[in-house]
């Protein structure tokens, strides 16, 4: 068996894997980047970056479906070609794809090796039994993959997950997707407006990821009202059935129903890449499901020369979020055994569907509800969003009570890709609302219902102000 030497081995070359691979580089010492599968990040080739070309056809073809609303009227029945829309989508992924590749294939031979990845001890490893690599430190970024429900293992290709969608030569006839967070939101919302029927079937009441019940009530109300939202349901058997796959469901009422589609879209999360790995065979410290404890400011594993980045570490399963975590577990693996504390960018997530959905900062259920003041815009009469027609949503931001610095915020709503943005930028300068409120807001803009949110917390909080001087002065005259 050959063997190598090197002072950090990366296992993965996804966005987490690549990030490290380059601090380590800067870092100036030896780095081995060993990948089993083909090339290319999850984002270019599966995920967020093919889910927003089929998006975008979506959002076409909505628009001009819409049209009429402004006056506008388009001659005869609107076609959506199939075969062209995944066709674009085929191509510009491969585009996108190609980039990642280009700069993969840009780096020295000798940084990288083909194959599985499996540890013999704490810095050692084989792979695929033609290679054993003798690592000074390890980093794992070996991702993540789609969960398969129950109910739907064994029945072949009419089960599919978010990677197959991006296979297809044409659009299918009706398809039910069986979870509401971020991918099944987006993909079924995109389905349903090129054409495709689409049920979205989810056990609890939620969709896309969303925890401020008011909020959440009202994106609610948005989707229903365009989709056939199936909240609160239960799977109870399913089988294949022809050309289709046959499904039983119980609704949120009890009622049983049983439906034919040509796919089920499982969109019900995923699960770290671990399996396979051997990491019982080192020293890490593993949990019932196999996965290693590991400080999550510096991602080592507990005690060992080995750090975990990107999703496979199950914290959050989004781009940016890997790139950092690779930067961090780079670096950490680079100046091992002088590790640090990273310093995190404030939390921001966003869903890309109609009405658009975001998060920033803190979850809403992780705040205490006597210590923060809330502030809110519904988009229903907002000026510029009734001018679009995009008038529906609700943003809810959230201010610490006593100093009135800005803690987070929760929303659905009209280009909210770009509000959270501004949100999270005034999240990391630790700004208070007022502070926000000196900001420039120009006019007609979506810009202005957060100036309106704002304002309402930044009232709540000076009354809150006035009610603690007065519960002082109370005090001090009851003495």
């Amino acid at each position: 068996m050959k063997q190598l030497e090197t002072d950090v081995a990366i296992i993965g070359a996804g966005t987490a894997g690549l990030s490290a691979y380059r601090a380590v580089k800067r870092a100036g010492i030896r780095a081995l980047l060993i990948e089993g599968g083909p090339y290319g990040t999850t984002c270019a080739r599966v995920g967020c970056m093919p889910s927003k070309l089929l998006i975008a056809a979506a959002d076409a073809a909505h628009a001009a479906s819409q049209a009429g609303g402004f006056g506008v009227h388009i001659d005869g029945r609107l076609r959506v070609d199939g075969v062209q829309v995944m066709a674009r989508v085929r191509s510009e992924r491969d585009r996108f794809v190609g980039f990642v590749l280009d700069s993969v294939h840009g780096m020295p031979e000798d940084d990288k090796l083909s194959g599985h990845a499996c540890f013999v001890s704490d810095n050692v490893l084989q792979v695929d039994g033609h290679t054993e690599v003798h690592a000074g430190r390890i980093v794992i970024a070996t991702g993540s993959a789609p969960n398969i429900p129950d109910p739907f293992k064994g029945l072949g290709e009419r089960v599919i997950v978010n990677d197959d969608v991006f296979a297809w030569t044409d659009l299918p006839a009706r398809v039910l997707v069986v979870g509401t967070g971020i991918i099944g939101l987006e993909l079924g919302q995109a389905l349903a407006r090129l054409g495709v029927r689409v049920t979205l079937l989810n056990r609890s009441e939620g969709v896309g990821g969303l925890r401020d019940p008011a909020v959440l009530a009202n994106a609610r109300a948005a989707f229903a009202g365009e989709l056939d939202l199936q909240l609160g349901a239960q799977v109870t058997g399913a089988r294949l059935a022809d050309e289709a796959i046959e499904v039983q469901y119980r609704d949120s009422q009890g009622e049983e129903k049983t439906e034919r589609y040509d796919y089920v879209l499982a969109a019900t999360g995923r699960r770290p890449n671990v399996a396979g790995l051997g990491l019982e065979k080192t020293t890490a410290r593993l949990d019932e499901r196999g996965m290693p404890a590991y400080d999550a400011a510096t991602l080592q594993l507990c005690g060992l020369p080995v750090f975990i980045a990107g999703d496979v570490n199950g914290a959050s399963p989004l781009l940016h979020e890997a790139a950092d975590d690779g930067h961090i577990a780079g670096n950490n693996a680079a100046a091992y055994p002088d590790i640090v504390k990273a310093r995190r960018r404030a939390p921001l997530s966003i869903v890309f569907t109609d009405p658009q959905l975001a998060r920033v900062g803190k979850r809403y259920d992780a705040l205490a509800p006597q210590a923060v003041v809330c502030g809110e815009v519904d988009f229903a009469n907002q000026g510029r969003a009734r001018i679009i027609r995009k008038n529906q949503g609700l943003l809810r931001v959230y201010a610490d009570r006593g100093s009135g610095r800005f803690l987070g915020a929760e929303m659905a709503g009209p280009a909210m890709e770009h509000v959270a943005h501004l949100l999270a930028w005034s999240l990391q300068q630790e700004l208070t609302v007022q502070q926000m409120l000196d900001m420039p807001f120009y006019h007609p803009v979506i810009e202005e219902g957060v100036r309106t949110a704002l304002r309402m917390a930044a009232k709540k909080q000076m009354e809150a102000e006035l009610d603690y001087v007065r519960e002082c002065e109370q005090a001090v005259n009851s003495e």
